[in-house]
């Protein structure tokens, strides 16, 4: 591996809508697997490291559950004291991910993406540019409007946005150089506004803020299988990851 990639799984959220009492990345599929299990068999073999972003709930039972990776310094983790956001998430684990020359940000609920992917986004990632998996949708929850290697606008449905069907939307991956990054963050950070419905400082928007303020150029990564784009947020969705796995067509296979 020419660059030494860190990959940083923000998964501080609790899970609320699952009802769960735990957060999702802790979540079993099936016979003791857990979405943590999914993620790290994808991100180990194209990261030198996995830093893990949890709540203060959240640390001592994933610590338990990571026991292992932890102890080898194949893993670390850090503790998001209030619910600011996955770019608060992302950026105040900055000293962890820093010595690495790219950040590999993975959502901590993919528990659909696939091993390819992540080879591939890592393969065609450059430290100076922006490199986003994306994947046409019939209905799209995000959507990202790009023009040649520019990062146009991010449309987020959370936040009120209407996307367009057929539009682009990620995976839940994205791969950025780490050189000046947290100083852009900062910048960012000035004039930002707060997600008109969540009132949070989203990271998302960060992205075409890199691409067209900062100049970092985008690579997009064509995915696809829109399953990929499918994190773990109902019930649905969980059952659709377990009965995916239980037939050996979770992406990748076991």
């Amino acid at each position: 591996m020419s660059e030494r990639v860190c990959a940083v799984i923000p998964a501080a959220g609790r899970g609320t809508r699952l009802g769960s009492g735990i957060p999702k990345i802790m979540i079993e599929i099936a016979g003791g697997v857990t979405v943590w299990h999914l993620l790290y068999r994808r991100l180990r073999p194209r990261s030198e490291h996995v830093h893990v972003v949890v709540s203060p709930e959240g640390e001592a039972p994933f610590r338990d559950l990571a026991a292992e990776e932890i102890a080898s310094g194949a893993v670390s983790v850090s503790v998001q004291d209030e619910p600011t956001g996955m770019g608060g998430a992302i950026f105040g684990a900055a000293p962890h991910w820093e010595p690495y020359d790219t950040i590999l940000v993975v959502w901590g609920d993919q528990a659909n993406l696939s091993p390819a992917t992540v080879r591939r986004v890592v393969a065609a990632h450059r430290t100076s540019g922006l490199t986003v998996p994306l994947v046409p949708m019939a209905d799209p929850y995000v959507e990202y409007e790009v023009a040649g290697s520019a990062l146009v606008r991010v449309r987020q449905s959370r936040e009120g946005d209407e996307c367009r069907p057929g539009g682009l939307s990620d995976v839940g991956v994205f791969c950025l150089g780490t050189d000046g990054l947290r100083k852009e963050w900062t910048r960012y950070l000035r004039d930002a506004a707060p997600g008109t419905v969540t009132g949070e400082v989203n990271f998302l928007p960060f992205l075409p803020y890199l691409s067209q303020v900062a100049g970092r150029p985008l690579t997009v990564v064509p995915v696809d299988d829109p399953d990929e784009a499918r994190g773990i947020n109902t019930q649905a969705d969980l059952d659709f990851a377990r009965q995916a796995y239980l037939r050996g067509t979770e992406p990748g296979g076991r």
